[in-house]
């Protein structure tokens, strides 16, 4: 192979990490206009302006959620059974808020009812809140690692229920991805919707991007002083077989700050959040939409990067077994797989990539009253 094991292993660290960024990021700001709507429009012409700034683009947006699964599925078998199974009810709530939103898109405008449409616009919001809440919670679940462990033939076992990841940490987590989200929801409709949705919003954003900034310093404060984190000691072969059981991991205190010290430009990440969201409250303040949702995409990529540097290498501890631990170097596919991808990734990503930017261009303007009025057949 021209490409060493390790590289490919740390290539694809990076790239899920872009998957997982360009998911919240793209399909972020969805979930965030549709948790907005109750607050950012007050009658059902407002609201069908904020449902059309993402009518035409939702669906493609999830194109980033579907590529994050597959990558998890092909390049991290190991990630992907643990992590599937472990979370089924979590999935399977987030599966079924996720599937109330092409509903809602579909369904709000058939019947001009006003209690039929305020149904609808319901399950939009709780397409919008859930599945912004519950990522949130898995990844505080990851941080704190989980209790899985795999026998000698690598068969996992689980030892928690949906209950017990709706613990303290995991929901704080939560609420971080929730206010996240609600700023790069805001954000976008400042610069998508017309009056007075974009008015409204600027005011939601400016707020979300504040608790988006207490809620994550909360966040870095309980990780140093009260989570432990886990630290391999031997055994890890990072250009070795993908063996789980093949290494020795401990627990410490604020263990998640080690790679902070270790590797000095992973804290760009948490800078990244707290610049970006406050550019982002300046910028909506003084009215600079495209700004402002620049910044705001800024900081929700910082969020996500700061929980894949924080945990390296690790991809889901074991807070039952250590030792079962998965990490970058004993998760992945074999090195063929990764490489065969790896050659598919480079092709087939800035097709995606440009043809994103292209459906944008074509769709740059604001939505307005008096266009879904001039298209109310062809509008939401």
């Amino acid at each position: 192979m021209f490409i060493d094991y390790e590289i490919l292993r740390l290539i694809w660290w990076l790239l899920l990490g872009v998957l997982l960024i360009g998911f919240a990021v793209m399909d972020g700001f969805d979930l965030g206009v549709a948790a907005l709507l109750p607050v950012v429009a007050k009658n059902d012409p407002e609201r069908r302006v904020a449902i059309n700034t993402v009518g035409p683009v939702w669906e493609g947006n999830q194109v980033w959620l579907i590529l994050g699964g597959g990558a998890i599925f092909a390049a991290w078998p190991s990630l992907y059974a643990v992590s599937f199974s472990g979370f089924y009810l979590a999935m399977f709530l987030v599966l079924t808020t996720l599937i109330l939103r092409p509903v809602g898109f579909k369904f709000r405008s058939k019947i001009d009812a006003p209690g039929w449409r305020r149904t609808w616009d319901g399950a939009l919001v709780i397409g919008g809140v859930v599945p912004a809440l519950i990522f949130g919670v898995a990844v505080g679940n990851a941080l704190q690692g989980v209790d899985f462990s795999f026998d000698r033939s690598l068969r996992a076992t689980y030892e928690f229920g949906l209950l017990d990841l709706l613990n303290p940490f995991a929901l704080l987590c939560g609420l971080v991805s929730l206010a996240m989200l609600l700023m790069h929801g805001a954000s976008y409709l400042a610069l998508k919707a017309g009056a007075p949705v974009c008015d409204r919003a600027r005011k939601v954003g400016q707020l979300a991007a504040l608790m988006l900034i207490v809620l994550f310093s909360l966040g870095g404060v309980w990780t140093a002083w009260g989570l432990e984190g886990y630290v391999i000691q031997a055994g890890a072969d990072p250009s070795g077989p993908s063996n789980p059981l093949g290494k020795e991991v401990v627990r410490e205190t604020g263990a998640w700050l080690n790679n902070y010290s270790n590797h000095g430009f992973f804290i760009i990440a948490p800078i990244m959040v707290y610049l970006g969201a406050f550019l982002a409250l300046l910028a909506m303040r003084a009215a600079k939409d495209g700004m402002a949702f620049i910044s705001s995409a800024f900081s929700v990529a910082g969020v996500v990067a700061t929980a894949g540097v924080s945990m390296f290498p690790f991809l889901l501890p074991s807070s039952l077994d250590p030792a079962s631990s998965l990490t970058v170097w004993d998760a992945s596919s074999s090195q063929l797989t990764l490489l065969v991808m790896l050659i598919g990734a480079l092709i087939f990503m800035p097709i995606i990539i440009l043809y994103t930017s292209w459906v944008y261009r074509v769709l740059k303007g604001r939505v307005t009253a008096d266009y879904i009025e001039s298209n109310t057949h062809s509008s939401y």
